[in-house]
């Protein structure tokens, strides 16, 4: 009876054979051995996902030249490949898995693990019917988390609609970006712009929400208003301001005035009479644990550092052991990882290097509940504490991010945070005006967060008694409304959780509230990357904008409700989580999404035209794009000898490429064999010449080489000063 444990990558199957007795390495895969494990058993690996969606042109060689009458494209089989790097690894996968009784599930575990490893059993061609599949579901890679999974295996089928799911969404990705993207690119090119565009079912409402933030920011108009504040002067000559109460905003002088005269109030020196003081303890619990989304943005606003990156330093120390699984939406643990991390909190605080003390023995509702536990709990650290050494060895990131997140855990036991409040209401003439102080008794779990403000010595209020009375100087102060911050990487993630809807920093602890968002944990860094990748996203000083292209997009894609509103594009979320629900089928959800399709290649050509807004955008965007290509032309093309080498981004092409159906498609390189090219050398070769010896080219050993460069039948050659050789 054979067994086959298949693995998400090799750093997970190497997680999975060092928990068991014994194990030896092959190409891959392991054979291993163990007593919790059947006798003849093996472990072998994706490298994520080893079987992928095939491209149009592989239906039909009429779809590797995009055309408008080749839209929409609408497979009756949706058709996959392995890519040809990852073939070899996918035979050796596939001769395990088809000689298996057994198969044991153990990719990640989440929809995406599912999608993993059913895509590579249903392609390999696994006899279902004959062959048992079972789920290693655990949220640790620390040997004895992995043994106990090994031993209490779940029933494989009962995680198939996850997969169901997973393929769904990635299916109906697909037929909006192979069907959208071209409908824009091409209905834009009719309009003079020369771009690839990529539009995207998550991708495109994501950017859509940076677009509207940035497009409030530009069209603000900052309005004056006017508020008032008292200067109060006690007795001992302690000062402070108030302000009114309730603190209204006046629009205009006249408003204001009449507001004084009604109070008998007017500005400048006069007496205050103290006539209520209530102070009021106050304790402010620890920070929520952490999921996916929340240590993101966390990490965003301390490190200023990107989505991406958290994710990827997490996933590592995942992999170190020493963080739980990273791709959670739960904010909370259930009382087996509450009991654990009891147990061992000397040793957090030891590795903390405090001695904080640490009452909360007990399992509190703010962050222990296994109701709201699903598929997994919070990030939160593991048994396995590093020593100084290895602590040492990490990147500087994954330094950071683990000891937020053993610092955030640790807080849960700690004491609360308190300090008194007190409420000072005064009275001047017959308005009120009102001083909030604090004093902080308890530092708590804050003694944690050594970066973390006190309060400000103001916040003390000077010692005064009901009746007493005080001088109170009234002031009329002029303001003006401030536009909102542009966004960051982690706002951006909130608002994607939130289906577009943000949260002030003072309220952040609403975004762990169970909600309708566009994405998934696992997916939503990925989103950002790839519109940065793409350049329709800029990121400066940690704030996010919409470069013009993007701005183009997001204004030729407006008229479509599914494309850019994140609210109804978190609906399809939510409708796809109905498929692993089972209250909703594949083929439901996705002849929804064809009918949007054909909508929008039926009605953008028109909405196009009709846009005034874009017709403007468009105009004043070739205008830049003029100014660009003359800046970097680098000469005349040698092929069709009308167009000019323009800078095309990633590479110099000809300006001919579009006018007209077999447009010149001449190209020069930006880099060549590891080695940026300089542009004079181009020149060179634009004219026919060779260039001089350039150094710093790479050989695919690695090595460093010099040589000259030449153009023959329009490729690239080198020419090597001994004649020895040629590439």
């Amino acid at each position: 009876m054979t067994t086959v444990i298949l693995a998400e990558k090799p750093s997970q199957a190497k997680a999975y054979v060092d928990s068991l007795a014994t194990a030896t390495k092959h190409a891959g895969y392991y054979t291993v051995s163990d007593p919790i494990l059947p006798n003849e058993t093996f472990v072998t690996y994706g490298f994520g996902h080893l079987v992928e969606l095939v491209t149009p042109d592989k239906y039909d060689v009429k779809y590797k030249r995009w055309a408008l009458n080749n839209l929409p494209i609408f497979p009756e089989h949706y058709k996959y490949t392995v890519p040809a790097d990852k073939q070899a690894q996918f035979k050796i996968v596939k001769e395990l898995l088809t000689k298996a009784q057994t198969i044991i599930v153990a990719t990640d575990a989440d929809r995406e693990g599912e999608n993993i490893a059913w895509s590579i059993m249903v392609h390999a061609k696994v006899n279902f019917k004959n062959t048992e599949i079972k789920r290693l579901w655990i949220n640790s890679l620390e040997p004895a988390a992995i043994r106990n999974g090994l031993i209490n295996l779940k029933p494989g089928w009962d995680y198939y609609p996850k997969y169901l799911e997973a393929q769904t969404r990635e299916i109906s990705d697909w037929l909006v970006g192979m069907n959208a993207s071209p409908l824009y690119t091409l209905l834009l090119k009719q309009y003079g712009i020369d771009e690839t565009f990529s539009v995207g079912r998550v991708q495109t409402p994501t950017l859509e929400i940076v677009h509207e933030r940035q497009a409030t920011i530009e069209n603000f108009v900052p309005e004056r208003y006017l508020q008032l504040e008292a200067l109060i002067t006690t007795k001992t000559k302690l000062a402070f301001k108030a302000q009114l109460q309730p603190n209204l905003k006046f629009s205009d002088d006249e408003q204001l005035m009449a507001f004084m005269n009604s109070k008998h109030l007017n500005a400048g020196p006069q007496y205050g009479e103290v006539i209520d003081i209530t102070t009021t303890p106050k304790v402010v619990a620890s920070p929520r644990l952490f999921s996916l989304s929340s240590l993101q943005s966390q990490a965003n606003r301390l490190f200023k550092v990107s989505a991406s990156a958290t994710l990827k330093a997490v996933q590592n120390l995942y992999e170190a052991k020493l963080l739980t699984y990273p791709r959670t939406d739960s904010n909370y643990i259930t009382n087996n990882e509450f009991n654990y991390l009891k147990e061992h909190l000397g040793q957090y605080k030891q590795f903390l290097n405090t001695a904080i003390t640490t009452p909360n023995m007990q399992p509190q509702s703010r962050y222990v509940n296994d109701a709201k536990v699903q598929e997994h709990h919070a990030i939160i650290v593991t048994r396995t504490i590093p020593t100084a050494q290895s602590f040492a060895k990490l990147g500087r990131l994954e330094q950071q991010i683990y000891l937020l997140v053993l610092r955030t855990t640790v807080a849960m036991f700690a004491s609360g945070y308190m300090y008194d409040e007190t409420v000072l209401v005064l009275k001047i003439a017959a308005a009120e005006f009102k001083k909030i102080g604090r004093i902080e008794n308890q530092r708590g779990w804050k003694e944690l967060f050594g970066n973390d403000k006190k309060l400000d010595d103001e916040d003390d209020l000077p010692k005064l008694a009901v009746g007493e009375l005080v001088d109170a100087d009234v002031m009329v102060v002029e303001k003006f409304t401030q536009p909102p911050e542009l966004l960051t990487e982690g706002t951006l993630i909130t608002a994607m959780k939130r289906a577009g809807k943000l949260v002030d920093d003072t309220q952040e602890q609403a975004i762990l509230k169970e909600t309708e968002g566009i994405g998934t944990e696992a997916t939503r860094a990925n989103i950002i990357d790839k519109l940065k990748v793409k350049k329709y996203l800029t990121v400066e000083q940690n704030n996010l904008t919409v470069s013009p292209a993007g701005q183009i997009l997001c204004q030729a894609v407006a008229s479509q409700p599914l494309l850019v509103s994140p609210e109804l594009t978190a609906k399809w979320e939510v409708a796809l989580q109905q498929i692993s629900q089972q209250t909703r089928t594949p083929e439901n959800f996705l002849k929804q999404i064809k009918h949007f399709v054909s909508d929008i290649i039926a009605n953008t050509p028109a909405r196009l035209a009709s846009d005034q807004v874009l017709q403007k955008q468009i105009e004043l965007y070739k205008q830049t794009l003029v100014k660009q290509s003359t800046q970097a032309v680098l000469g005349q093309c040698p092929r069709c000898q009308i167009g000019l080498i323009t800078d095309k981004g990633k590479f110099y092409g000809c300006s001919n490429y579009a006018a007209s159906d077999d447009g010149c498609r001449f190209t020069l390189p930006k880099r060549w064999s590891g080695k940026q090219i300089p542009a004079g050398a181009l020149q060179n070769l634009l004219q026919g010449q060779e260039t001089q010896v350039l150094k710093g080219f790479k050989s695919k050993a690695g090595n460093s080489f010099s040589a000259k460069l030449k153009m023959t039948d329009d490729k690239l050659t080198f020419v090597f000063t001994d004649n020895k050789a040629k590439v």
